[in-house]
């Protein structure tokens, strides 16, 4: 039986890698977010139009709950984690406030 695939394998580890890397698994940092990316990021649906590059749009109430709930360590990490397609980072940086949610601000990682 032949193997078929494209190293789709590798991209899901350089994925977790990364996350784990961003949320400080294993380093013993005091916040890390609980939930895994793509939890956080299902979490996160309801903001996607409030975050969308160039939006004018605000937070709706579901979005600013979701926030408030994922915590300021989830949404670092999200914020830091592998490229999300029609997410503008810097605004998902703003929901906190735009949401009067009272979280530190994220420490932007270098690339």
């Amino acid at each position: 039986m032949k193997r078929r695939g494209g190293g789709g394998g590798a991209m899901i580890v350089a994925v977790v890698m990364t996350w784990m890397a961003v949320v400080g698994v294993g380093e013993g940092k005091a916040l890390t977010c609980g939930s895994t990316f793509f939890s956080a990021l299902v979490q996160l649906i309801p903001c996607r139009a409030a975050v969308a590059p160039f939006s004018p749009i605000p937070p709706s109430d579901a979005c600013c709950n979701a926030i408030r709930t994922l915590g300021q360590p989830c949404l670092c990490a999200l914020v830091n984690g592998p490229p999300i397609s029609g997410v503008d980072r810097n605004m998902a940086m703003l929901l906190p406030d735009k949401c009067s949610a009272i979280f530190d601000p994220c420490e932007i990682m270098k690339k």
